[in-house]
C-alpha cells in the first residue's frame, strides 16, 4: 500500500513538471481565464519594453496584442501617463532654466502623437497590427483633421509664454507643409518659430540622424535647447543632445 502511495505521488509530481515545462501563454490546455491573464501580462510586458526602447524596429504590433494596445492608447491610463510626463516637464521648467532674454532659449516638440494625434487614423487601420501604409497615412494627413493632444497643448503655450522659442521638428515630408500648418493652427497652435519637415535630401536618412542634424543646426546658430518632448526615441536620441528629454507613450509604431 505504501509503495502504491509513493508511486502515485511520484507520477503526480512528474505530470506537474511536464505541464510546467510545456507552459506557453497561448497553450490551449490552460483554462481560458489563465490564458487571458497570461496574454494580458505578455502584451503589457511587450508594451512596456517598447517604451523602454528594449524592443526596437518592429513593423507591426503582435497580432495577439493589438486589442491590448488599442485599449491602452484610448484609455484614461494613457491620458494619465501623458499627463504625468507633462507634470515632470513643468517641474523641470520651474527650476531649470535661467533664460537670458536674448532670443536663443529654445524648446523642441515633435508633431505627430506629441502635439496632434494620429489615433483617429489608426483606429481605422489596424491599430498597429498592419504595417504602416505611408501613402494612406499621408493622404489622411492632407485632410488636416488630427486632433490636438490636450496635455501638450497646454504645455506648448506655457513654454511659449515663458519666452522660449519653439521649434517643431517632424518626420513628415516637406510636401505636407501646408496641411500640417493648417492642422496645427486649426486646433489652436500658433506662435512657433519654425517647423522643420523632411526635404527630399532627408527622406532616405534615418529619423534619428535627421533630427540630430536639425538640433546641430539650431545649436550652431547659438540656440540653447532646454528640452524636447516627443513620442519616439528617434526624436530624443543622438548628438548633439538637448539638456533634457521627455518621452510620451506610443506603442503603435516605431520610427528609427
Amino acid at each position: 500500500m505504501a509503495r502504491k502511495i509513493v508511486l502515485i505521488l511520484v507520477l503526480r509530481c512528474l505530470c506537474i513538471g511536464l505541464a510546467a515545462a510545456n507552459w506557453n501563454i497561448l497553450n490551449p490546455i490552460w483554462n481560458i481565464n489563465a490564458r487571458q491573464d497570461s496574454l494580458k501580462n505578455y502584451c503589457e510586458s511587450w508594451r512596456i519594453n517598447v517604451e523602454l526602447n528594449n524592443i526596437r524596429e518592429f513593423d507591426v504590433v503582435p497580432q495577439e496584442c493589438v486589442a491590448h494596445i488599442k485599449k491602452y492608447m484610448t484609455s484614461s491610463q494613457y491620458d494619465a501617463d501623458c499627463q504625468r510626463a507633462i507634470e515632470e516637464v513643468t517641474l523641470y521648467l520651474s527650476r531649470c532654466c535661467s533664460l537670458k532674454g536674448d532670443g536663443k532659449d529654445a524648446w523642441i516638440f515633435d508633431v505627430d502623437d506629441t502635439l496632434i494625434s494620429t489615433i483617429p487614423y489608426f483606429k481605422k487601420h489596424g491599430f498597429g497590427g498592419e504595417k504602416v501604409n505611408s501613402s494612406s497615412l499621408e493622404a489622411w494627413m492632407e485632410e488636416s483633421k488630427a486632433p490636438a493632444l490636450d496635455h501638450t497643448f497646454k504645455l506648448f503655450h506655457d513654454i511659449k509664454d515663458r519666452g522660449m522659442k519653439i521649434f517643431l521638428v517632424s518626420s513628415r515630408k516637406e510636401t505636407l507643409r501646408s496641411p500640417t500648418v493648417d492642422n496645427l493652427i486649426n486646433v489652436g497652435y500658433h506662435g512657433w518659430s519654425r517647423l522643420f519637415l523632411r526635404g527630399f535630401e532627408d527622406e532616405y536618412m534615418h529619423v534619428e540622424q535627421y533630427k540630430s542634424q536639425v538640433r546641430k543646426t539650431l545649436m550652431d546658430q547659438g540656440y540653447r535647447i532646454w528640452g524636447i518632448v516627443g513620442d519616439q526615441w528617434s526624436s530624443l536620441k543622438g548628438l548633439p543632445e538637448a539638456k533634457r528629454t521627455f518621452k510620451l507613450p506610443n506603442s503603435i509604431y516605431y520610427m528609427s
